[in-house]
């Protein structure tokens, strides 16, 4: 049992203002795991107030001293790097692989790029007689999801740590103990008191008294496009920054032209990677109609192969949703694509055969689909992919285009040229080629309601800076 009820605000782990007890679930097991407290305005406010003071002087700090401060915060991450993927696969359910290969290297990754920019960037540049100068733009509020916990925090986190930032997180109460860890991070890094402040709470009560605070200059949301709506509305009246990383329908092309059972087959892997529950999830597939038999049946094959049950065993790969709240909507969601006529290739309603506990999805394949089903539509998160068969090259891309949401796209081609092509024509902030993926130095962000501003690697560092001319500076 982790009993993680104190904030960590200027420096120090500091009870809560008034007590409000809450159950961390392990969604494996369904039983309480862990404690945490849940915050209140009065929180925020010694949060906030501390990362103001605090700003004086670390805006001030010159670059080699960040440097050695994040090499410092990477050395001090490696030692915890284990116990924060233990964590990650507590509280949210990823299977042991996932949970310590990707979901905890993320976080180093990102401590590791922030440094590797902060090396080389220029902070200052002149314009004939004139300097233009790229300066910390204040105290950041920084709100991060369930789904890849370390992941959104430490690309927050590292790149206003970078440029000279101080900042307060409110991390998800639904998986927060991973954060605890990362908090210890920062103070055994040496990280000055009130740089770094982490208060825990729920999106209505710690989300707006950031969101609204006059103190804080910035917010950083990653998380539900509803939710970061409620953000940007909040942070209006204040005139603050506000960056969003929103939701996702991403389409998946495989173009007529392509290896078929290669690109079906990798992109139900993909679909199923974190049980569903990433925002840039290749969650519709558009497949050439005449081809969709065969699809059907790759997709299919694939997902009898994948293993679903006990985080903590090395041969899982597929762990629990992370919530019950989680499991009842994907189940509705599944409920409606059948009321609706869409195709069940496998899977469906109701648990996994042989798990009666913990919040399991069977991993469903739907087809035959149209562009307006509701699972066409609907961000599922969950292991749920529903294929779409169009008949020519140019439906294909305005099916694709066709959401609200624009955060991911894929093609697949056996032509690189075509699928550059394609690619080009696809509204979404990363598009991907033949199953590629980025780094941690190419940027990450959304176009249309899947978002504004960009994360990870130097494009990272641009919304945690404020850009100052000074004119006549070099007469």
């Amino acid at each position: 049992m982790r009993e993680n009820r104190q904030f960590y605000i200027n420096g120090e782990w500091v009870d809560p203002v008034s007590p409000n007890s809450f159950d961390v679930i392990n969604p494996a097991t369904e039983e309480v795991c862990g404690h945490i407290s849940m915050g209140s305005e009065a929180d925020v406010d010694k949060a906030v107030a501390a990362a103001k003071a605090a700003f004086q002087t670390f805006s001030r700090t010159s670059t080699q001293e960040r440097i050695e401060l994040l090499e410092s915060c990477i050395a001090v991450y490696k030692k915890y790097y284990l116990d924060i993927a233990d964590a990650i696969r507590e509280e949210m359910g990823a299977p042991h692989t996932l949970a310590t290969t990707a979901q905890a290297y993320t976080g180093q990754g990102h401590l590791e790029e922030a440094l590797r920019v902060l090396r080389a960037f220029e902070f200052e540049e002149d314009l004939g007689e004139h300097r233009i100068f790229k300066e910390p733009i204040g105290v950041c509020g920084l709100i991060t999801p369930w789904n890849w916990p370390i992941n959104q925090i430490s690309c927050k986190v590292a790149p206003a740590l970078a440029v000279g930032c101080t900042m307060v997180l409110k991390p998800s109460e639904v998986a927060p103990l991973s954060a605890y860890l990362f908090a210890q991070v920062m103070h055994e890094a040496g990280v000055p008191a009130g740089v770094f402040n982490m208060v825990n709470g729920d999106g209505p009560v710690v989300g707006t008294a950031l969101s609204k605070h006059p103190d804080v200059s910035m917010m950083s949301f990653t998380g539900s496009t509803r939710a970061g709506s409620l953000v940007a509305q909040n942070a209006a009246p204040t005139v603050k920054r506000v960056t969003q990383e929103l939701g996702g329908k991403s389409p998946n092309i495989i173009l007529d032209d392509a290896d078929l059972e290669t690109a079906v087959a990798g992109g139900v892997r993909h679909m199923y990677t974190n049980t569903g529950q990433s925002c840039n999830a290749p969650s519709r597939m558009l497949v050439p109609a005449a081809k969709l038999a065969e699809a059907e049946a790759i997709a299919a094959k694939v997902t009898e192969s994948v293993v679903i049950g006990d985080p903590t065993a090395e041969t899982t790969t597929m762990g629990p949703v992370v919530s019950e709240v989680q499991f009842n909507k994907i189940q509705g969601l599944i409920e409606q694509g059948i009321k609706e006529g869409a195709k069940v290739v496998i899977g469906g309603l109701g648990r996994p055969e042989g798990l009666d506990k913990g919040y399991f999805i069977r991993p469903t394949i739907f087809s035959q689909a149209n562009n307006e089903m509701t699972v066409a539509r609907e961000e599922i998160f969950g292991p749920v992919l529903t294929m779409i068969p169009y008949d020519t090259e140019e439906e294909a891309i305005r099916i694709a285009n066709d959401t609200p949401y624009g955060l991911a796209g894929y093609v697949q081609s056996g032509d690189l040229d075509h699928a550059r092509e394609v690619a080009s024509r696809i509204r979404a902030g990363n598009v991907h080629i033949n199953g590629a993926s980025g780094g941690f130095n190419v940027p990450f962000g959304g176009f249309k309601q899947s978002g504004n501003g960009r994360e990870w690697g130097s494009h990272g560092f641009t919304d945690f800076l404020e850009i100052k001319a000074v004119e006549g500076f070099g007469k």
